[in-house]
Parts: C-alpha cells; structure tokens; sequence
C-alpha cells in the first residue's frame, strides 16, 4: 500500500474529498490543499578509535532488532543534520561527537509503528571526545568497536546503513592504497 493511501481525510479541512494527486501528493477536492508526501531526514554516524576500528551497535528494537547498526536516527524540526548527528549519537552511545564530515547520502525505507517511513539517510564521519565511556541507550542494545576487516555488511539490517558500510569500507580500502 503507498503510504498517500493511509491519508483519508483533508488535514486542513477534515474533507474525505483528499484524492490522490499524483504518486508525492494529495489534493483536497473541497478546500484546494495540496498535501506532498517527502522523505524524512536521517543520519547514520561512522565513528572510529584511534585503532581505527568502527563502532557498531546492536538494534534493541524493531525494524531488524538484533542486527548491527550504527548510531543514527531521524533529524528533529530545526536542527541541522550534523545537530541531529550529535544528538542522536550522544543518545545511542553517551559520547559527545566534537566533529563532523558530511560522506554522502542514501534514499532508504524505515517502518516505524506499522507506517512505512521514506528517508533520506544522511552519512557523517564523526569525531568523539573520549570514546572509551561507550554506553548502549535508547534503542541499542549493545555498542562496540569492530576491526574494519571483520565488519560484514551482509550483517547490517537496513538496507541504507548496509549500503553505507559497504561505500565506507570500499572507500577506507581506496584510501590505503
């Protein structure tokens, strides 16, 4: 089911006139709104020791509860994607990131309380001050650090983050060379 479908009434006037538009939009027969259905804003953290190994998390929750992750989640209203890097890092992990380099972005699909999410997953290597104080909070499970040729991204449950590993891995090996 596309997700407009999920969307029956006008929200601005409550019509059950809300038609589908085109595949990003609704309009509202009545009142003439025009509902546009984006991608939301995400980030996904790549964090390294100074052994330049990764830190990688565990999902305590649903969507792929039990694979690996990295710290990341969906940006709030008004911060910026490296705030909201920040943020969520400090919230998954308990470490504070003292800087960031925006690496690329990914389009990905996140269920989240029955309704299927559109992302846009933002990809940010990260500095942290101290990152021997790793906690698992939030909805990680638990957080550690992996040698880089131990990391398997087949290992990884969203489809964006896997990918992301996948481009961050080929680019550390194109870097060594």
């Amino acid at each position: 089911m596309h997700p407009l479908e999920l969307f029956k009434y006008c929200p601005k006037c409550g019509s059950v006139h809300f038609e589908i538009r085109n595949e990003k939009a609704k309009k509202c027969a009545d009142c003439g709104f025009v509902y546009y259905f984006n991608s939301s804003a995400a980030t996904v953290a790549f964090i390294q020791n100074e052994r330049e190994e990764l830190l990688v998390c565990r999902r305590a929750k649903d969507p792929a509860k039990g694979t690996l992750d990295l710290p990341g989640g969906f940006i709030d209203m008004f911060e910026t994607g490296e705030q909201g890097v920040a943020r969520e890092v400090m919230e998954e992990t308990g470490l504070k990131v003292a800087g960031t380099e925006y690496l690329f972005s990914l389009p990905n699909t996140y269920l989240y309380s029955g309704f299927l999410v559109h992302t846009l997953d933002l990809f940010y290597l990260c500095k942290v001050e101290n990152d021997s104080r790793i906690q698992a909070m939030d909805d990680v499970a638990e957080s550690f650090w992996m040698p880089l040729d131990r990391i398997r991204p087949e290992d990884f449950g969203l489809d964006s983050v896997r990918e992301g590993v996948t481009r961050f891995l080929k680019m550390k090996l194109e870097n060594k060379k």
